[in-house]
């Protein structure tokens, strides 16, 4: 199977796992990314399922529209059933990293909002140690020397995402050369530093469950 086709796999698989969860006046979180885009074109089948989404970037919210889904702001909803997405990288813990398509922020206000978070990937995101994908870190655009230089005190290497503005107007700094150890603590520790908004590291409050493409079939995997 293609990396598309395990996408689509696991995407097909989340539609399946999410439908007894779902009640008309259901609201539910939308991610951002290829694998998220796959979960959305699926979710416009059971359209008539659930009341509207929450999405985690401009691009997932005018591909639901396009769908006739709507599209609720997330302050007035007071909780979502369930949040689907993908992720750049999971350890068995279900610590992930995120931040690739540059939505982190609104993806981790999304997941705080909801029930359970269902992430969506394909083997290749599957590693033991997190951190050979960079770890993407969400910037205010004046900040963004000062951070880079904390960042270097952490052993990790960063280097701005030229031609890249986030949705809510700031810059992203991947940081490269890390090997996560201690995802918790570092999500912390980066957090803290002034200027950033959030990093990519969900560890504090990772996924429930992971839908795993594989050659041998869709894995359902609960942290360890």
């Amino acid at each position: 199977m293609t990396q598309d086709q395990l996408k689509q796999a696991v995407a097909r698989a989340a539609i399946e796992y999410i439908k007894p969860k779902l009640f008309n006046d259901s609201i539910i979180g939308v991610g951002t990314g290829s694998t998220a885009n796959f979960f959305i074109d699926y979710l416009g089948e059971i359209s008539d399922r659930f009341a509207g989404a929450v999405a985690s970037s401009d691009a997932s919210a005018a591909r639901l529209k396009k769908l006739g889904i709507e599209v609720l702001d997330c302050n007035s909803v007071s909780e979502l059933v369930v949040y689907v997405d993908g992720a750049d990288e999971s350890n068995a813990y279900l610590h992930l990293i995120k931040g690739g398509g540059a939505a982190l922020t609104r993806e981790k206000i999304v997941r705080a909002v909801s029930n359970e978070f269902v992430c969506i990937a394909d083997e290749s995101k599957w590693v033991d140690v997190l951190g050979k994908f960079p770890l993407p870190v969400e910037v205010i655009p004046m900040a963004r020397s000062y951070v880079a230089r904390e960042l270097v005190k952490l052993g990790g290497a960063p280097v701005y995402r030229e031609g890249v503005v986030t949705d809510n107007g700031n810059v992203i700094l991947d940081v490269y050369n890390l090997q996560i150890i201690d995802p918790v603590n570092l999500e912390i520790t980066i957090n803290q530093i002034t200027g950033v908004v959030t990093n990519g590291l969900f560890a504090a409050k990772g996924a429930d469950v992971l839908l795993l493409g594989t050659k041998d079939g869709v894995k359902t995997i609960f942290p360890r």
